[in-house]
C-alpha cells in the first residue's frame, strides 16, 4: 500500500499563469493524485473568495489562502490568522497617509481603495496586448464576459479593521516595498508583491510570522501528517517558507531565482506541464 502524501499548489504561477490559463495535464495531475489516495490542497496569496470557480472545481481537499493567513479543510474554516484591529489602522493609516492604492483580504471578502479596480483593468487591458496568439489547448479560469476581479475590486465600501488577514499594496513609487517595509517592519512580514498586475512597487503584507510555511506546519498538525510527506510547489516570494518546510519543495521553472534558491528541485514552467511532472517524479501519479 502506497503511503499517503500531500502536496500543497500555489496558484498564481503554478497552478495557473500569467494569461491565468491552466494546462490540461495540472487538473488531470491533481485529479488522479486524489483518486490515487494522495491529499492535493492550494496554498495561495489569493483570499479565498479570489480563487475563481472554475479553480476550485478541478477538485481540492482544502486550502491555505491569504499567504497562510487562512486554512481550510475541505469548505469548513478550520485555521484563521488574522490582524488585531489596531495593527490594520496601522498599516491602512501608513498606505492612505503615503497615497498607496490597496486591499484587504477577509476570508470571503475583499476590502479595496478606490482605485485598484483601475490598476487592475489596465493591466487586463495590456495583458490582452501581450498574449497575442492564443493557444487552444489551455484552459481559461476566467469568464471573458467579465473579470471576476473587477467585479470584486469595484465593491468599495467602508474598510473592516476585523476579520483581515493580508493585505496587498500597489504604488507607481518604486520605492513602495522598502517605504512599507521600514514603516511596518517588526510588527509585520512584508514581502515583495506576487502577481504580475501589481506593478514592481506593490507588495503583501501578513503579522510577523504568518506566511504560507508555518500555516502548512499548523494544518499538517491538524491532519496527522509529517512535514517529511509533504510536497511543496511553487514560484514566488510567498512561497519560500512553504518550500522550507515542506519535506520536498520545488520551484517551478518560471520562478524566481531567490525562490529556487530555496527548493530541493526545479520542475518545468506551467503551460510545460510543471505540476504534472513533479507529481510524476514523486509517485503520486
Amino acid at each position: 500500500m502506497i503511503s499517503p502524501r500531500i502536496a500543497f499548489l500555489d496558484v498564481d504561477g503554478t497552478l495557473i499563469d500569467s494569461s491565468e490559463v491552466v494546462a490540461p495535464s495540472t487538473i488531470e495531475a491533481v485529479r488522479t493524485a486524489r483518486a490515487n489516495g494522495h491529499l492535493v490542497y492550494l496554498s495561495t496569496g489569493r483570499a479565498s473568495v479570489e480563487i475563481y470557480p472554475a479553480i476550485r472545481d478541478i477538485g481540492f481537499d482544502g486550502a491555505i489562502s491569504a499567504g497562510g493567513g487562512f486554512a481550510e479543510i475541505g469548505d469548513e474554516l478550520v485555521i484563521s490568522r488574522t490582524m488585531p484591529e489596531d495593527a490594520v489602522a496601522r498599516m491602512v493609516g501608513f498606505y492612505e497617509e503615503s497615497g498607496y492604492d490597496f486591499y484587504l483580504q477577509a476570508f470571503d471578502e475583499l476590502f479595496p481603495s478606490p482605485g485598484v479596480r483601475g490598476r487592475f483593468a489596465t493591466y487586463l487591458q495590456d495583458d490582452q496586448e501581450r498574449r497575442g496568439e492564443v493557444r487552444t489547448d489551455l484552459e481559461a479560469v476566467t469568464d471573458a464576459d467579465e473579470h471576476p476581479a473587477l467585479k470584486a475590486f469595484a465593491n468599495v465600501r467602508p474598510l473592516s479593521y476585523t476579520g483581515i488577514a493580508k493585505s496587498v499594496f500597489l504604488a507607481a513609487d518604486l520605492m513602495a516595498y522598502d517605504r512599507v517595509s521600514e514603516a511596518l517592519s517588526g510588527d509585520f512580514h512584508v514581502i515583495t508583491g506576487t502577481v504580475p498586475h501589481m506593478g514592481r512597487g506593490s507588495g503583501e503584507v501578513t503579522l510577523d510570522g504568518v506566511n504560507k510555511g508555518t500555516t502548512v506546519l499548523q494544518l499538517l498538525d491538524m491532519i496527522g501528517l509529517d512535514a517529511a510527506s509533504a510536497i511543496g510547489i511553487g514560484d514566488s516570494t510567498n512561497d519560500i517558507e512553504m518550500l522550507q518546510v515542506c519535506g520536498v519543495g520545488i520551484a517551478m521553472a518560471n520562478a524566481t531565482d531567490v525562490v529556487k534558491a530555496h527548493a530541493d528541485e526545479v520542475t518545468t514552467s506551467v503551460r510545460e506541464d510543471g505540476v504534472w511532472n513533479a507529481f510524476r517524479r514523486h509517485g503520486l501519479i
